[in-house]
């Protein structure tokens, strides 16, 4: 069987950024790693992962929790090193 920890080692998301779409999805973990892995590898899947960061920030801090609203700004800023292909374009 399975742990949790060996399906993170499956895929290519930290343990961070699959704990903010189980948050998001209302999902266990390890259905969550299932749809990370899904979501990494689809066309629009890595712009989706990053509006699912960017709406936990969002509920985080509209619920007063700024230091999970801190804690996913460094989950989003390691997404967008990791992938910047998919980095919002600063305007020229």
């Amino acid at each position: 069987m399975l742990s949790l920890i060996d399906c993170l080692g499956l895929c290519d998301l930290t343990e961070e950024e699959v704990e903010a779409i189980a948050t998001h999805e209302h999902v266990p973990d390890v259905v969550a790693v299932e749809l990370a892995e899904y979501l990494i590898h689809s066309p629009d899947g890595v712009p989706m992962i990053r509006r699912i960061i960017l709406d936990d920030i969002e509920e985080a801090e509209k619920h007063g929790h700024t230091q999970e609203a801190d804690k996913l700004r460094l989950v989003l800023k390691r997404f967008i090193v990791t992938h910047p292909e998919y980095a919002p374009q600063e305007p020229a």
